[in-house]
This record gives C-alpha cells, sequence and structure tokens, in this order.
C-alpha cells in the first residue's frame, strides 16, 4: 500500500477559552490575538459568549448577542445585570450543537478558535452553561484556558493570592491545560509575579510588610499553593503593544501536548467507563427480563400439567344440564 492512500489523522483547530475578572484587559487581549494571527497568515475562529458586552474591537464570526437580546431578558424575566448574563448563556447553549456544526465545516482550515467569555467570571467558570460548552469543546478539540491576570492589580500580596486562589478553582474545575496570563506589562512588569511563585522566601518578605491577619493567612494559602505553581505556563503580555505574543502561543504548543498526553487519555477513559456501565445496566436489564419470562412460562407449565379449573365454564355445564332436564319433562 503507498503512503499516499494511509489517512492522514485530520486537523484540529487549538481551542482558548480566554477567561478574566472584569477589567483585566480580556477582550483588549482577544483583539491582540486576532491580530496577532492574522499577521501572521493564520486567522482564527472567533467566538464572543459576553452578551452584555456593548462594543467589540474585533469581528467575531459568531457572536451571542446575534442570538440573545441581554436587555430584553433582564427585562423579559425580571433580572439583575449579572441575572440576565447567565440567562442569556443559558438560552445560547442551548443551541450550541449548531455552534459545534459550524466550527466542524470550517476546522480543516483552522488552527486556531478564541472564545470571549463574560467578565463575570464565575458566570461562565462555575455554571452549568458555561461547563457545558468548555466540555463540549474540550471533547472535540484540544482546549487549553488563558487566565488574564491584571498585573497592575496585582502588586499587592492580598490581590495576588485572590488571583491564584481564582486560578486553582478554574484549574480544579475545567481540568484543563491552563496558561496564567499576565496582561498590562507595559504599565508593570510581571517578573515580581514569577519570583513570588518560584521563590518562596520572596513571597514571605513581601508579607513581612502587613502584620495582619490577612498576612497570617496568606502565608498559609502561599504553602499549599506551591505545588500548584509547578503545574501553571506563565507569561507576560502586553495587550496594548502586543509584547510576548510569541511567547503566549509557545505556552499555547506546550498545553496542546500536554491536551493530547494528559486530558484527552483521562476524557476517553471516561468516555469508555460510561458506555462500559451503560453496558452494564443494558444486560442487567435483559437479564431481569429473561428471569421475568421463564417465571411466566414455568407458571404456565405448571397450570397445563395440574389442571386449569374455571369456574366459569362448571358454571356453563350446570346451566346445559338443567337446560336439557327441562327439555326432558317438556317432551313428556
Amino acid at each position: 500500500m503507498s503512503t499516499d492512500s494511509v489517512a492522514q489523522p485530520q486537523k484540529r483547530p487549538t481551542v482558548l477559552l480566554c477567561i478574566g475578572m472584569a477589567g483585566s484587559g480580556k477582550t483588549t487581549f482577544m483583539q491582540r490575538l486576532n491580530a496577532h494571527l492574522h499577521s501572521v497568515k493564520k486567522p482564527p475562529y472567533v467566538l464572543n459568549l459576553d452578551p452584555a458586552v456593548s462594543q467589540l474591537p474585533f469581528t467575531a464570526n459568531i457572536d451571542i448577542r446575534d442570538t440573545v437580546n441581554y436587555k430584553e431578558v433582564m427585562k423579559q424575566y425580571n433580572l439583575g445585570p449579572n441575572g440576565g448574563i447567565l440567562t442569556s448563556l443559558n438560552l445560547f447553549t442551548t443551541k450550541f450543537d449548531q455552534v459545534l456544526e459550524f466550527i466542524s465545516k470550517r476546522a480543516p482550515t483552522l488552527e486556531h478558535i478564541i472564545v470571549d467569555t463574560p467578565g463575570q467570571i464565575e458566570i461562565f467558570t462555575w455554571s452549568a452553561s458555561g461547563a457545558i460548552i468548555t466540555d463540549a469543546m474540550a471533547a472535540t478539540y484540544p482546549c487549553a484556558v488563558a487566565y488574564v491576570i491584571d498585573t497592575p492589580r496585582t502588586t499587592s500580596p492580598a490581590t495576588f493570592m485572590s488571583n491564584m486562589l481564582y486560578a486553582c478553582s478554574i484549574l480544579y474545575k475545567t481540568k484543563l491545560p491552563f496558561i496564567l496570563v499576565f496582561n498590562k506589562t507595559d504599565v508593570v512588569s510581571h517578573e515580581f509575579a514569577v519570583k513570588w511563585m518560584t521563590d518562596f522566601e520572596t513571597f514571605q518578605q513581601a508579607l513581612q510588610k502587613d502584620s495582619s491577619y490577612m498576612s497570617s493567612l496568606m502565608n498559609s494559602m502561599c504553602l499549599v499553593l506551591e505545588e500548584f505553581y509547578k503545574h501553571l505556563r506563565v507569561v507576560g503580555v502586553s495587550a496594548i503593544t502586543g509584547a510576548g505574543m510569541d511567547e503566549f502561543f509557545n505556552a499555547v504548543d506546550e498545553a496542546v501536548k500536554e491536551y493530547e498526553t494528559v486530558y484527552k487519555p483521562e476524557l476517553e477513559k471516561l468516555i469508555q467507563k460510561k458506555a462500559e456501565r451503560q453496558e452494564d445496566k443494558k444486560q442487567a436489564q435483559l437479564t431481569k427480563l429473561m428471569k421475568d419470562m421463564d417465571v411466566t412460562e414455568s407458571s404456565s407449565k405448571a397450570d397445563q400439567a395440574t389442571g386449569y379449573y374455571d369456574a366459569n365454564e362448571d358454571e356453563d355445564d350446570d346451566e346445559d344440564a338443567d337446560y336439557y332436564d327441562e327439555g326432558s319433562d317438556f317432551g313428556q
């Protein structure tokens, strides 16, 4: 058989889920990703999942705002801003199978799919609709999470630790390859954060300036998160200037390798276990059905062996006998 006739594995684009707190520069970072990929002749497929954004600095191939009117949802269901965003996302998720169909048609020509999520971080990461979208994407394509952090606001140990706890919770929830993106490095360098993550004593020195209860709490949490830091990829970028984009995409390549070697095998195991459970359930139901049929058949054979007593049949015989007796008298 010639090598040309061997089926080549279908090319699959990489999905980047951009997650970040409000004000972290997440949408601007999305715009920079889009511009960078266009500059290297690799235009991405762009999804916007934020129904409340007024304007996008990039063109989205699929925009939730084209499907769901955020303000009308708030008005119709009498909801606040966060409730409106969550409900809009829930409504959009009911049609997400169509989104996957659109992507699959373009997938052979794509290398990246970038997804912008709502700035209210918990709405996407801890909602059922967010989990459905994440799992659907990760089950179909190599997927990684880019957690965008506002570097100037993270210079305080307290805010730094809060961001790390958020990152830890998202990593635990999604179990996907994870990239920490320290944004706005044109304002403040992210080197201090890298040192705090890699050098425990450096973070201790920063904590010594604060003698409050929070300092003691953060000291304890730092020890807990030390192992967590080892599994993170850290890059510093500037969404305004474009600095650090090459390092970011190097981290994306590493994340794809992790997906293929760690996440995908685990996903296949879960799918296999689910199929085995369903098969066991079918076999149990079939066994129960066969037992019920055996019991019914045994009862029928027992009735035939012992003779089946029908009270109605006896009554019919008595009536026939009475009839003939009366007929005899009449004949006489």
